[in-house]
């Protein structure tokens, strides 16, 4: 990986693409510490000294926004709406057919579902600020904060609008940046400011773990957690690596006197088809009874219940209801996202088989079962990456601290996988064309 961007620095073309990529990320991390007008920063510096911020309702949030959230400042939603806003438009390409049939047109159909998917994104972002804002007002989004409810002093319509607005300004120039890097830099753009988001707090939250740690000066809580983050990231890099090829062979067809076809390839079926987005949606699921009781404030038992068994991520309920809905919806997003039909018919379509399979039907039934049992151990991988946190390092009580999440070391080595490939796949093109030269 270091010989990879040590070969690109001495490429020119490839230079200039990390330099523009690094100056897109300074820019980005400056914006997350721009405050925004209305907001007593000095309350908000109190609540994030006295409040626990790793863990709890904003937790994921905050870590996608790379800690701006919890400032409040103007990139305080991060790339958080582009992400579910995408989302949102991959899960209706299924459902409308419109969209389906724009997604089948090429180049063309893909530019104008990013153009809505711009659109959902600057809408979703109205309302995450509004909610946003009315947190903070609330002081809820500080929990044992004793100034939270004086963070935004002046709690004047005109004020709310403003901090609004500035919030959704800060997602849409989130998002322009990073198109800017997909289309002059390395890499994609949305991805890498994520990854940017979320290294960006491991150096405080190791220390957060040495500083709170009991055992020779906190050394061994900090070692412990440094060996556990490493043995999971060689598990995530062998699991995401991991890959089921299933042969395709090409008939050979005669036009004119040229023989075309006769070639074998294969496709590729990832143990962990669904990436990272079943975790999200399951803690973004498990997340809506608890913000239905924090804003009712209720002491009913139901209430009670909640708190003790969803809203803490400790409890067993919350655990073992996590870990099922990471497993549900990895099935459910590999469904949406593969269908097995469309590849066995664009096969058979361009005179492709797989050996000892008949083509058409019985391919897309083969292929269905074979992706359901590489399924099975990939959601229980998932499962069990996500659930890291909260099981492990219980005995150290450093687990609500402990920044080798399940999420972000997902994005963390995917992205940087992918873009450690798209290097390598560049200079090769320019070893190609010297050679060829």
């Amino acid at each position: 990986m270091l010989t990879a961007f040590a070969r690109a620095f001495k490429t020119p073309d490839l230079r200039k693409k990390l330099l523009f990529t690094l100056g897109i990320i300074v820019i980005y991390r400056l914006g997350t510490h721009v405050p925004i007008p209305g907001v007593n920063y000095k309350n908000v510096q109190t609540c994030i000294e006295q409040a626990n911020t790793n863990s709890g309702l904003f937790g994921l949030v905050n870590l996608f926004s790379g800690g701006a959230l919890l400032q409040i400042t103007i990139f305080a939603l991060g790339i958080l709406p582009y992400i579910t806003s995408s989302i949102i438009l991959q899960l209706l390409t299924v459902v409308i057919p419109r969209l389906e049939a724009l997604k089948k047109e090429g180049q063309s159909g893909t530019a104008k579902i990013t153009q809505y998917t711009r659109y959902l994104t600057v809408a979703l972002a109205v309302l995450q600020g509004t909610g946003l804002v009315a947190t903070a007002r609330s002081g809820a989004i500080f929990q044992g904060c004793s100034v939270a409810g004086d963070i935004v002093p002046d709690q004047s319509i005109f004020t709310t609008i403003v901090m609004v607005l500035t919030m959704t300004a800060g997602t849409a120039t989130v998002m322009w940046l990073g198109e800017l890097v997909t289309d002059r830099g390395i890499g994609n753009g949305m991805s890498i400011l994520m990854f940017v988001s979320i290294a960006a707090g491991f150096p405080g939250s190791l220390w957060a773990i040495k500083k709170g740690g009991d055992l020779a000066g906190g050394w061994i809580e900090f070692g412990t957690v440094i060996l556990v983050g490493l043995v999971m990231v060689a598990l995530v890099v062998f699991v995401e690596q991991a890959q089921r090829r299933i042969p395709v062979q090409y008939a050979k067809r005669m036009i004119g006197r040229r023989s075309y076809g006769g070639t074998s390839t294969y496709i590729p079926l990832k143990v962990n088809q669904a990436g990272v987005i079943p975790v999200i949606f399951a803690s973004s699921l498990l997340y809506i009874p608890a913000l239905i009781v924090q804003f009712t404030d209720s002491q009913a038992s139901w209430a009670t219940w909640i708190r003790d068994n969803l809203a803490d991520t400790s409890a067993w309920p919350h655990v073992v209801l996590y870990f099922l809905l990471i497993v549900f919806f990895a099935f459910f997003y590999v469904a949406i996202s593969f269908n097995p039909e469309e590849v066995a018919d664009n096969m058979k379509k361009y005179g492709g088989f797989i050996p000892g399979i008949r083509a058409g039907r019985p391919t897309a039934e083969y292929l269905s079962y074979v992706l359901n049992r590489i399924t099975w151990p990939g959601s229980l991988y998932l499962g069990l990456i996500a659930l890291v946190p909260t099981l492990a390092l219980a005995g150290f009580g450093a687990n609500s601290n402990f920044p080798f999440g399940g999420t972000s070391i997902l994005i963390i080595v995917g992205v940087g996988l992918e873009t450690v490939k798209q290097i390598e796949s560049q200079l090769q093109q320019r070893n190609y064309e010297g050679f060829l030269r």
